[in-house]
């Protein structure tokens, strides 16, 4: 019996009266493709029956977490079973997201009026990007929610007051490049405020970052030696650990960064022309590199015996139900999972490590800059010039350097 066959038979069991079957379909539609076993169907078949029947008519407007936790208290008073509420709102929750119903809970703080009009102001005059509207607001929030706790108020806050902040929050926490792009933040959104009279213009002013220099710090690449113990360690017939070679071959030959591997597609892989197309996510534009062996064999041994069948055009996807493409926290995670279990001393243990081993391999190799940054996929070779510091042995030939009698 296929998949859409068996939906039919599970929805039909419903009746033809039964309320938002439609949306229900769609949504089993959707688990079954992407992995879901027959008797995780049934199971989210039952309580999405349950649940739609205690659905007001006006749900596609938004339903909230308060909504939903009172169908899960009275779904554990019928079953006497605290398992039963939590189902319901393990069940419910993503479902009422697929259809776009789901009211996100909202954190309302002193100052959330005056953050909300600042996000717009970055977006639709300024003309950030998502990822900085979405950064700034996040560090922007954190000090305005440490305000509101500290009972201190906006428009009477001193230069003294944000010393403190980063007094108390930074202090053995955020790296001096954290504090430096804080303070920067908090400097842009103060005038902001200042000119709206929020504020007093002397807090922006008063806000100083540490100054960073370029190449100050050194790449935190592994030794070659300890990434082929990773790729090595991962060679093994265990389904997880099939995919996560793949995955550490492109981030350790390709340089490739997380966010790249987990939008990696399965029509990026030319097989017969022995080629594989990347999107740098810095550069914006493709480019073309060569499937070397070990990354196509390792690549072909995951999608052939280990990667579900799925609709999803990614090639990593999650190794258990919902069959959900990988993101690139997980990408992180596969990397780190081979430096901690191996012992690897590394200043840094994600997939980044892995491209900063990449990069200092081909140095090692005679490669110039330009080849490695175009290799990376860099903008500019400002970004690989880094990499040059690490030579060591270009600088074991200057430290065997004769200078004869010469003092």
């Amino acid at each position: 019996m296929n998949q859409t066959t068996y939906l039919d038979r599970l929805t039909g069991l419903d009746g033809d009266n039964a309320p938002f079957a439609n949306e229900r379909y769609r949504y089993l539609r959707h688990c079954a493709e992407r992995g879901a076993t027959p008797a995780s169907l049934e199971i989210k078949r039952k309580e999405l029956l349950w649940i739609a029947a205690h659905l007001g008519p006006d749900a596609s407007e938004g339903v909230d977490t308060q909504a939903l936790q009172r169908m899960a208290t009275e779904r554990q008073r019928l079953r006497g079973a605290v398992t039963a509420a939590q189902r319901v709102v393990n069940i419910g929750r993503p479902w009422l997201r697929f259809l776009g119903w789901w009211r996100e809970p909202t954190v309302v703080f002193q100052y959330q009026s005056q953050l909300e009009q600042y996000v717009t102001w970055m977006r639709n005059e300024r003309g950030f990007t998502p990822s900085t509207v979405e950064q700034w607001s996040r560090m922007i929030g954190r000090f305005l929610r440490w305000c509101d706790q500290t009972n201190r108020q906006l428009r009477d806050l001193q230069p003294e007051d944000v010393d403190a902040y980063f007094v108390t929050q930074a202090t053995g926490r955020w790296s001096r490049v954290s504090v430096a792009n804080t303070a920067s933040t908090l400097r842009a959104f103060l005038r902001y405020a200042a000119k709206r009279g929020m504020c007093t213009d002397r807090l922006a002013a008063s806000i100083c970052r540490p100054r960073l220099y370029r190449q100050e710090s050194l790449p935190y690449a592994p030794d070659w030696f300890d990434v082929q113990r990773m790729l090595a360690d991962a060679e093994t017939d265990e389904p997880r650990d099939i995919r996560d070679r793949a995955i550490l071959l492109l981030l350790a030959v390709y340089g490739m960064r997380s966010g790249e591997v987990a939008a990696l597609r399965l029509d990026q892989i030319n097989w017969e022309g022995r080629t594989l197309r990347l999107f740098r996510l810095k550069r914006r534009q493709p480019q073309i590199y060569p499937l070397v062996s070990s990354a196509a064999e390792a690549l072909a041994r995951y999608i052939d015996t280990v990667r579900p069948p799925s609709s999803c055009p990614e090639v990593f996807l999650c190794m258990h139900a919902p069959r959900r493409p990988l993101k690139a926290g997980s990408i992180y995670d596969v990397a780190n999972r081979r430096f901690v279990a191996l012992g690897i001393d590394a200043a840094h243990r994600g997939g980044h490590a892995l491209r900063h081993a990449c990069a200092s391999r081909l140095l090692a190799e005679g490669l110039s800059i330009k080849e490695i940054g175009d290799h990376l996929g860099h903008r500019s070779a400002a970004s690989t010039s880094i990499y040059a510091k690490v030579n060591m042995q270009a600088l074991r030939e200057v430290g065997a350097f004769d200078l004869g009698g010469l003092q």
